[in-house]
Protein backbone atom coordinates (compact mmCIF):
# COMPACT_ATOMS: atom_id res chain seq x y z
CA UNK A 1 0.00 0.00 0.00
CA UNK A 2 1.20 3.40 -0.61
CA UNK A 3 2.25 5.43 2.00
CA UNK A 4 0.34 9.54 2.20
CA UNK A 5 1.59 10.15 5.77
CA UNK A 6 3.26 13.36 4.14
CA UNK A 7 -0.62 14.31 2.48
CA UNK A 8 -2.15 13.58 6.28
CA UNK A 9 0.54 16.26 7.76
CA UNK A 10 0.38 18.59 5.25
CA UNK A 11 -3.81 18.86 4.76
CA UNK A 12 -3.64 19.93 8.99
CA UNK A 13 -1.22 23.29 7.63
CA UNK A 14 -4.32 24.23 4.99
CA UNK A 15 -6.68 24.36 8.00
CA UNK A 16 -8.52 20.94 6.50
CA UNK A 17 -9.27 17.47 7.65
CA UNK A 18 -9.26 14.02 5.61
CA UNK A 19 -11.80 11.37 6.24
CA UNK A 20 -11.21 7.96 6.55
CA UNK A 21 -12.57 7.34 2.92
CA UNK A 22 -11.35 10.59 1.51
CA UNK A 23 -7.53 8.82 3.06
CA UNK A 24 -8.44 5.27 1.25
CA UNK A 25 -9.35 6.88 -2.41
CA UNK A 26 -5.87 8.84 -2.50
CA UNK A 27 -4.61 5.61 -1.34
CA UNK A 28 -6.67 4.28 -4.80
CA UNK A 29 -5.80 7.47 -6.78
CA UNK A 30 -2.18 7.08 -6.27
CA UNK A 31 -2.05 3.37 -6.57
CA UNK A 32 -3.92 3.68 -9.89
CA UNK A 33 -1.36 7.14 -11.47
CA UNK A 34 1.48 4.88 -10.48
CA UNK A 35 0.16 1.83 -12.43
CA UNK A 36 -0.96 3.70 -15.41
CA UNK A 37 2.12 5.99 -15.65
CA UNK A 38 3.99 2.63 -16.38
CA UNK A 39 2.16 2.71 -19.66
CA UNK A 40 1.50 6.05 -20.24
CA UNK A 41 3.32 9.22 -19.56
CA UNK A 42 1.14 11.25 -17.10
CA UNK A 43 3.47 12.85 -14.96
CA UNK A 44 6.93 13.02 -14.15
CA UNK A 45 6.73 12.47 -10.57
CA UNK A 46 6.61 9.22 -8.89
CA UNK A 47 7.84 9.43 -5.25
CA UNK A 48 4.90 8.69 -2.73
CA UNK A 49 6.51 11.81 -0.89
CA UNK A 50 6.35 14.20 -4.05
CA UNK A 51 3.10 13.15 -5.34
CA UNK A 52 1.37 14.04 -1.93
CA UNK A 53 3.14 17.31 -1.84
CA UNK A 54 3.34 18.40 -5.74
CA UNK A 55 0.02 17.08 -6.88
CA UNK A 56 -2.26 16.49 -3.97
CA UNK A 57 -1.42 19.02 -1.45
CA UNK A 58 -0.93 21.61 -4.49
CA UNK A 59 -4.06 20.62 -5.48
CA UNK A 60 -5.74 21.57 -2.68
CA UNK A 61 -4.12 24.69 -1.89
CA UNK A 62 -7.96 26.44 -3.19
CA UNK A 63 -9.46 25.05 -0.91
CA UNK A 64 -7.95 28.19 0.86
CA UNK A 65 -9.81 30.93 -1.27
CA UNK A 66 -13.10 30.28 0.22
CA UNK A 67 -14.59 29.76 -3.15
CA UNK A 68 -14.99 26.07 -3.12
CA UNK A 69 -16.70 25.70 -0.21
CA UNK A 70 -20.25 25.49 -1.75
CA UNK A 71 -22.27 23.24 -4.40
CA UNK A 72 -20.49 24.80 -7.28
CA UNK A 73 -19.57 23.60 -10.84
CA UNK A 74 -16.21 23.57 -11.46
CA UNK A 75 -13.92 22.71 -15.06
CA UNK A 76 -10.59 21.45 -14.49
CA UNK A 77 -8.62 22.91 -18.27
CA UNK A 78 -5.94 20.93 -19.23
CA UNK A 79 -6.68 18.69 -16.15
CA UNK A 80 -3.84 16.13 -16.83
CA UNK A 81 -3.48 13.55 -14.42
CA UNK A 82 -6.92 14.85 -12.75
CA UNK A 83 -5.05 17.78 -11.18
CA UNK A 84 -6.49 20.40 -9.33
CA UNK A 85 -10.00 18.65 -10.10
CA UNK A 86 -10.12 15.33 -8.78
CA UNK A 87 -8.33 16.15 -5.42
CA UNK A 88 -10.42 18.71 -5.21
CA UNK A 89 -13.62 16.45 -5.26
CA UNK A 90 -12.12 13.60 -3.29
CA UNK A 91 -12.32 16.36 -0.15
CA UNK A 92 -15.41 18.34 -1.25
CA UNK A 93 -18.20 15.62 -2.83
CA UNK A 94 -20.14 18.41 -3.40
CA UNK A 95 -18.22 19.97 -5.93
CA UNK A 96 -19.84 19.10 -9.58
CA UNK A 97 -16.82 18.39 -11.53
CA UNK A 98 -15.31 18.77 -15.43
CA UNK A 99 -11.79 17.51 -16.10
CA UNK A 100 -10.76 18.45 -19.25
CA UNK A 101 -7.92 17.10 -21.49
CA UNK A 102 -6.77 17.15 -25.05
CA UNK A 103 -5.05 13.60 -24.44
CA UNK A 104 -7.83 10.61 -24.70
CA UNK A 105 -5.50 8.33 -23.21
CA UNK A 106 -5.23 10.25 -19.75
CA UNK A 107 -8.89 10.61 -20.50
CA UNK A 108 -9.46 6.68 -20.08
CA UNK A 109 -7.30 6.96 -16.85
CA UNK A 110 -9.29 9.21 -15.35
CA UNK A 111 -12.88 7.59 -16.05
CA UNK A 112 -10.98 4.34 -14.07
CA UNK A 113 -9.90 6.81 -11.31
CA UNK A 114 -13.39 7.89 -11.07
CA UNK A 115 -15.11 4.17 -11.38
CA UNK A 116 -12.36 2.92 -8.67
CA UNK A 117 -13.61 5.53 -6.11
CA UNK A 118 -17.25 5.33 -6.97
CA UNK A 119 -17.37 9.19 -7.54
CA UNK A 120 -21.07 11.15 -8.88
CA UNK A 121 -21.68 14.15 -10.73
CA UNK A 122 -17.56 14.44 -12.04
CA UNK A 123 -17.16 13.66 -15.63
CA UNK A 124 -13.95 13.54 -17.65
CA UNK A 125 -14.09 14.89 -21.28
CA UNK A 126 -11.80 14.60 -24.22
CA UNK A 127 -11.68 17.88 -26.07
CA UNK A 128 -9.64 21.28 -26.93
CA UNK A 129 -10.43 23.86 -24.47
CA UNK A 130 -10.64 26.70 -27.82
CA UNK A 131 -13.45 24.43 -29.13
CA UNK A 132 -15.27 23.47 -25.82
CA UNK A 133 -15.40 26.64 -24.60
CA UNK A 134 -18.06 28.20 -27.26
CA UNK A 135 -20.32 24.78 -26.87
CA UNK A 136 -23.16 26.30 -25.36
CA UNK A 137 -23.53 22.89 -23.40
CA UNK A 138 -20.22 24.50 -21.58
CA UNK A 139 -19.96 28.21 -22.38
CA UNK A 140 -20.25 30.56 -19.34
CA UNK A 141 -21.97 27.56 -17.43
CA UNK A 142 -19.58 27.30 -14.70
CA UNK A 143 -18.93 29.19 -11.06
CA UNK A 144 -15.29 28.03 -11.13
CA UNK A 145 -12.89 27.57 -13.96
CA UNK A 146 -9.29 26.50 -12.74
CA UNK A 147 -6.09 25.85 -14.57
CA UNK A 148 -2.97 24.32 -13.55
CA UNK A 149 -1.65 23.99 -17.10
CA UNK A 150 1.52 24.97 -18.29
CA UNK A 151 0.57 28.38 -20.63
CA UNK A 152 1.09 32.17 -20.47
CA UNK A 153 -1.65 33.63 -18.52
CA UNK A 154 -2.74 35.49 -21.76
CA UNK A 155 -3.21 32.37 -23.32
CA UNK A 156 -4.92 30.55 -20.15
CA UNK A 157 -7.20 33.39 -19.54
CA UNK A 158 -8.46 33.14 -23.67
CA UNK A 159 -9.14 29.38 -22.97
CA UNK A 160 -10.75 29.79 -19.30
CA UNK A 161 -12.70 32.31 -18.72
CA UNK A 162 -15.33 31.82 -22.07
CA UNK A 163 -16.44 28.73 -19.78
CA UNK A 164 -17.03 30.98 -16.18
CA UNK A 165 -20.41 32.42 -16.00
CA UNK A 166 -20.85 36.20 -15.11
CA UNK A 167 -20.30 36.61 -11.31
CA UNK A 168 -18.19 32.89 -11.16
CA UNK A 169 -14.30 33.15 -11.31
CA UNK A 170 -11.10 31.37 -13.07
CA UNK A 171 -8.42 30.38 -10.95
CA UNK A 172 -4.77 29.88 -12.58
CA UNK A 173 -2.36 28.37 -10.44
CA UNK A 174 1.08 29.58 -11.37
CA UNK A 175 4.64 29.82 -9.79
CA UNK A 176 5.95 32.12 -7.41
CA UNK A 177 6.97 35.20 -9.97
CA UNK A 178 3.50 36.24 -11.66
CA UNK A 179 4.31 40.10 -11.84
CA UNK A 180 5.74 40.14 -15.60
CA UNK A 181 2.52 37.14 -16.48
CA UNK A 182 0.00 39.49 -15.19
CA UNK A 183 0.78 42.93 -16.74
CA UNK A 184 1.18 40.48 -20.08
CA UNK A 185 -2.08 39.52 -19.28
CA UNK A 186 -3.98 42.40 -18.08
CA UNK A 187 -5.57 43.31 -21.81
CA UNK A 188 -6.67 39.46 -22.33
CA UNK A 189 -8.76 39.76 -18.93
CA UNK A 190 -10.16 42.90 -19.57
CA UNK A 191 -10.87 41.74 -23.10
CA UNK A 192 -12.98 38.55 -22.08
CA UNK A 193 -14.78 40.13 -19.14
CA UNK A 194 -12.62 39.51 -16.66
CA UNK A 195 -11.30 41.44 -13.59
CA UNK A 196 -8.53 40.86 -11.41
CA UNK A 197 -9.36 39.88 -7.69
CA UNK A 198 -6.03 39.05 -5.91
CA UNK A 199 -3.26 37.05 -6.37
CA UNK A 200 -2.56 34.68 -3.22
CA UNK A 201 1.00 33.53 -2.36
CA UNK A 202 0.89 30.62 -0.90
CA UNK A 203 3.33 27.57 0.66
CA UNK A 204 2.94 24.36 -0.45
CA UNK A 205 2.41 22.35 2.77
CA UNK A 206 5.40 19.99 4.10
CA UNK A 207 7.67 21.93 1.51
CA UNK A 208 9.34 24.95 0.49
CA UNK A 209 7.40 25.32 -2.47
CA UNK A 210 5.34 28.39 -2.57
CA UNK A 211 2.88 28.71 -5.36
CA UNK A 212 0.82 32.09 -6.74
CA UNK A 213 -3.24 31.42 -6.88
CA UNK A 214 -4.30 34.28 -9.05
CA UNK A 215 -8.21 34.92 -8.95
CA UNK A 216 -10.10 36.48 -11.78
CA UNK A 217 -14.04 37.55 -11.41
CA UNK A 218 -16.06 37.32 -14.33
CA UNK A 219 -17.87 40.68 -14.37
CA UNK A 220 -19.53 40.43 -17.96
CA UNK A 221 -20.03 37.80 -20.83
CA UNK A 222 -17.00 36.90 -23.01
CA UNK A 223 -17.30 38.17 -26.75
CA UNK A 224 -19.07 35.14 -28.87
CA UNK A 225 -15.38 35.42 -30.92
CA UNK A 226 -13.25 34.27 -28.34
CA UNK A 227 -12.29 31.41 -27.76
CA UNK A 228 -10.49 31.93 -31.24
CA UNK A 229 -9.58 28.23 -32.95
CA UNK A 230 -6.59 27.06 -34.67
CA UNK A 231 -4.15 27.36 -32.01
CA UNK A 232 -4.66 31.18 -31.96
CA UNK A 233 -4.87 31.45 -28.45
CA UNK A 234 -1.11 30.48 -28.27
CA UNK A 235 0.35 31.23 -31.45
CA UNK A 236 -0.88 35.07 -30.99
CA UNK A 237 -2.00 35.84 -27.31
CA UNK A 238 -4.42 38.64 -26.71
Amino acid sequence: MNNIETLIKGVGDLNIELSEIQVNNFIKYKDLLKEWNKKINITAITEDDEIDIKHFLDSLTPVTTGLLDKNIKLIDIGTGGGFPGLPLKIYNEELNVTLLDSLNKRITFLKEVIDTLGLDNIEAIHGRAEELGRDEKHREQYDISISRAVASLNTLSEYCMPFVKVGGHFISMKGPDVEDELKDAEKAIKTLGGKLVKVESIKIPQSDIVHSLIIIEKIKETPTKYPRSGGKPKKNPL
